[in-house]
């Protein structure tokens, strides 16, 4: 069993890359396939923040809290740098106002889940990521109606709703957090819990290759539908994602962050929350039925750019040893 799982540790990104692409397979071949592969993301994305958690020790996220340079650093990139960028992109779709309102608010929310799997896998520091993820989720919530208001007009501001964000972070981090705690306090004194984590351990790689063929496999079908309107957007999200990556390659040795909480930075500044707004934008009046098909297309373009990000992170900010 540990000759498997050192096969596959070692060739994580082709196994990523091939994933992305049997979803994409699936869900094109297979269209009524979608909606089961869509109600698996919640439970994939669960198991794979519990094992992402069960590698990162308590102790370590209580550490996390008392770094404030990184905290700061981390807001003003999400918070401060990334609106002015955002307002930049829009202006190329404001004529639309479905893919308007899609990429303002998928590119306005910091991603606080996968973020933190891709960010161990490169090197970067998870725990921080982890311990600054609540801070994050919150002043997304305060802060985008004033930004939807700012870049696309008042009425936009109706169109928020709290609830998707406060079931995500209860789902995706709450949950799988104090399950992973559970663990490790008794993984000392029980050999179930001892078992358990090396399971999971070992399953990390399978595990977000599960998550990232139901994420496409359940979307790629209707953005394949609306594909000529959506190439629209498609050169945006490549912009952003190589634009926040240089972002944070230049500020984290001015901010005298250490490698791994500088990698933790890149990653956090350029992943983004789809898969949290993406049941916001399914809530929107038909009218802007393309904003959710916006969502996806970002999800699909960023979920090929962190693949390739886990490669190139490291390479541009370093030097230190990449961990898992």
């Amino acid at each position: 069993m540990q000759r498997i799982v050192t096969w596959w540790d070692r060739r994580q990104i082709p196994l990523y890359l091939a994933a992305i692409v049997l979803g994409g397979v699936v869900g094109l071949v297979a269209p009524s396939s979608a909606p089961g592969l869509a109600a698996s993301i919640n439970p994939a994305l669960i198991l794979l923040l519990f094992a992402t958690f069960l590698g990162v020790p308590l102790t370590m996220i209580g550490r996390a809290f008392r770094d404030g340079r990184f905290f700061v650093t981390v807001l003003l990139v999400n918070f401060g740098i990334v609106p002015i960028v955002v307002f930049g992109l829009s202006r190329f779709v404001t004529d639309d106002r479905g893919l308007l309102i899609g990429v303002l608010l998928v590119l306005l929310t910091p991603c606080v889940d996968y973020v933190i799997v891709f960010t161990g896998l490169a090197g970067g520091a998870r725990d921080r990521l982890l311990a600054a993820a609540p801070v994050l989720m919150l002043l997304q919530i305060v802060l985008l109606p004033g930004y939807l208001w700012l870049f696309a007009g008042a009425d936009a501001v109706a169109l928020v709703e709290v609830e998707p964000f406060v079931e995500a972070f209860l789902l995706l981090i709450v949950v799988p957090l104090v399950a992973a705690a559970i663990v490790q306090a008794v993984a000392g004194r029980s050999a179930i819990g001892a078992g358990i984590m090396r399971v999971m351990e070992g399953a990390m790689v399978p595990i977000m290759m599960l998550t990232l063929a139901v994420v496409v496999g359940s979307q790629i079908a209707a953005v394949g539908e609306q594909a000529v309107a959506l190439l629209r957007v498609v050169p945006l999200f490549v912009a952003f994602l190589v634009v926040m990556v240089v972002v944070g390659a230049l500020v984290w040795r001015p901010a005298r962050l250490d490698a791994p909480a500088g990698r933790a930075l890149v990653f956090s500044g350029a992943t983004r929350n789809s898969l949290v707004v993406l049941p916001l934008a399914l809530s929107l009046p038909t009218s802007l039925a393309i904003a959710p098909l916006a969502v996806v297309t970002q999800t699909l373009v960023e979920l090929v750019g962190m693949v390739v990000l886990v490669r190139v992170v490291p390479r541009i900010v370093g030097p230190s040893r990449p961990g898992r």
